[in-house]
């Protein structure tokens, strides 16, 4: 390849590395405006409302009165607004702040206090902002949505009881709600709500949205295809976010974008919401009916604030989740209670998988799912134990990530090594080999059987080569879901890198904010380098071979803003391998360049000798 060449080449990974900021510096996407939620006419129908899943609601034989109801799962009723003052009352445990509104009568917002909303590389940077979840969500969690038979002026009032907070109010109609929340541990609360009939009349309530919280972003760092909802049914978990509500072909392509998600046959064991490392997880005493889940619009931030940071979004958005249960009759003075264990943490597999790992009598919550670490969970869950038991004994989690690389490469040398030794006698056999093609071209199902025969005699096969890097593809994956959700990077530091769940920016390009991630530029020169040590396949053309020499380059565009813990794994793998390919080159002194054409002492085919008479 000439000068030339390798400029264009460059050139163009370059443009397409720039090419989305530039785009978005020069020609910045005008805002979509989400649905708003919108309220059913007295006729039933809905304005701009798309359903999906849409079914009518069953009748719960467990709860007491219960009734049947044709009311389908709709738009979330908008809370009702009250000019009564809010009143806000905040508790406090060893792990969390937690702030209940009169408005709603729910849970405003959680406090996080082990965990900073902004991880800062700047030592001297301060700031008492503790990571919090469901803020700032129109609606608290644990608010019951269903216009005035349920709401009535939408106002609460809080009193502090032991441990926790109660929330009560009294409709006209003498429909008693009375809402109690108590602290436990683990990030856990417990909550009761209870519905009395306090009149000498029956009650027809209407079906109620009962609010698991909104999924919202942390700060202007977080990723949003992290964030959504998610379900379980006993038996899987179903997962929701925005590539969902998008509904791209292909994921790529503009669709007719989704407003609502329901689901469920009275087969809601839990429910959450979450963003990348923080989730919060409702689960009813009993298998909730049906849920549902929106992408609303979150209050847009101020002036000053798009001002002070022009990468803020001018509208956020979030995913308002909801348990929906059927409409009822309540007879005079009967009353209906609901019991929720709640748990708003971080999504830290430890606590998930061991330590609420039964909550009561249940021990099928199975709430490590939220992990989300997909189908090779098993490799994730592993990877995150080992990461985990290096940092106990001291290591830093950049130096675990190592540690757990250079494992994961001396189980894999002795395949790796053959491997490396069966595409070198590939190579030198490649002369032969296309002679064989070269005599039997005109009979290709004779030529493949004479090219299998001959490289069974000499005990090579094709996919020699192929087999280790096929069977470290989970290891790989592994790797990739466990670092992207791991907490437990959050804020870590090797080296440069001051968050290891993040890309590495040392510094930005002035004018188009293009980021300078030196790990992935590492990995990408390893890349390069083990490349250029890979024999040549055989019968591959030249062009294809200098194709895949510089494919490596592709990647790095691809994991240029990954996490930094990702990027160092595969830069460390890079390493390894290069010496172990020059090891075992050294150990063999009569090795050749790869590609290079010999003439080995190889079993092969050979002149037939003649028989004397």
């Amino acid at each position: 390849m000439d000068r030339k060449s390798y400029i264009v080449l460059l050139a163009s990974f370059a443009l397409l590395m720039l090419w989305y900021p530039m785009v978005n510096k020069w020609f910045p996407p005008t805002p979509i405006e989400l649905q708003t939620n919108r309220v059913s006419n007295a006729s039933g129908e809905v304005s701009g409302f798309q359903t999906n899943k849409v079914a009518q609601l069953e009748t719960v034989a467990s709860a007491p009165g219960a009734v049947d109801t044709t009311d389908p799962i709709a738009p979330p009723l908008q809370p009702v607004q009250s000019a009564a003052p809010e009143q806000t009352l905040k508790i406090e445990s060893e792990d969390a702040i937690y702030t209940f509104t009169s408005h709603g009568g729910g849970l405003k917002s959680i406090e996080l206090k082990k965990y900073l909303a902004h991880i800062t590389c700047e030592k001297d940077a301060a700031t008492n902002e503790f990571a919090r979840l469901n803020a700032p969500a129109p609606v608290p969690a644990l608010a019951i949505l269903g216009g005035p038979q349920v709401e009535g002026d939408g106002v609460f009032v809080l009193t502090a009881i032991q441990g926790g907070v109660r929330a009560e109010k009294t409709l006209d109609s003498k429909l008693r709600i009375v809402k109690e929340v108590r602290l436990s541990t683990n990030y856990l609360l417990k909550a009761s709500i209870r519905f009395e009939n306090t009149s000498a009349e029956p009650l027809d309530l209407p079906f109620q949205e009962w609010t698991v919280g909104t999924a919202t972003p942390l700060n202007k760092d977080d990723q949003s295809m992290l964030m959504g909802m998610q379900w379980y049914n006993g038996t899987k978990a179903e997962t929701i976010n925005e590539t969902w509500f998008a509904n791209r072909t292909l994921g790529c392509f503009p669709g007719q974008a989704r407003t609502q998600y329901a689901a469920g046959a009275s087969n809601v064991v839990w429910t959450s919401v979450q963003n990348q490392f923080f989730t919060m997880i409702v689960i009813p005493g009993e298998p909730a009916p049906r849920v549902a889940a929106r992408k609303i619009n979150l209050p847009r931030p101020t002036q000053a604030e798009l001002l002070a940071d022009s990468e803020i979004s001018d509208q956020p958005f979030g995913f308002q989740t909801s348990l929906v249960y059927p409409g009822m009759r309540l007879v005079a003075g009967q009353q209906i209670d609901r019991e929720f264990d709640i748990y708003a943490g971080p999504k830290e597999y430890k606590i998930l998988a061991n330590r609420l790992s039964r909550i009561g009598d249940r021990d099928d919550l199975r709430l490590d799912l939220v992990m989300q670490f997909g189908f090779f969970g098993w490799f994730a869950k592993g990877l995150l134990l080992a990461m985990n038991g290096f940092y106990s004994l001291g290591l830093s989690y950049g130096l675990a990530i190592v540690s757990i690389t250079v494992i994961i490469k001396m189980l894999f040398w002795p395949l790796t090594k053959a491997s490396t030794r069966s595409m070198k006698r590939m190579a030198a056999l490649q002369p032969q080999m296309k002679a064989l093609q070269e005599k039997y071209k005109d009979d290709p199902k004779k030529m493949n059987m004479k090219l299998m025969e001959f490289m069974r005699e000499n005990r090579v096969s094709p996919l020699g080569g192929c087999l280790p890097m096929v069977l470290q593809i989970p290891v790989f994956i592994g790797f990739y879901t466990m670092l992207r959700s791991a907490i437990e990077l959050r804020g870590a530091e090797f080296l440069w890198v001051c968050d290891l769940s993040r890309g590495d920016t040392v510094a930005t390009i002035p004018g188009i904010n293009f980021p300078i991630n030196p790990m992935p530029l590492l990995m990408g020169a390893t890349m390069l380098w083990q490349a250029r040590l890979t024999p040549a396949s055989p019968g591959m053309d030249p062009a294809q071979q200098k194709i895949m020499k510089y494919m490596p380059l592709m990647f790095m565009v691809f994991l240029y803003n990954f996490s930094a813990g990702l990027t160092l794994y595969w830069t460390v793998q890079n390493l390894l391998t290069i010496a172990q390919m020059k090891l075992t080159r050294t150990n063999e002194p009569n090795a050749q360049a790869p590609g290079t054409p010999a003439a080995p002492a190889l079993k092969g085919p050979g002149p037939k000798k003649r028989k004397r008479n």
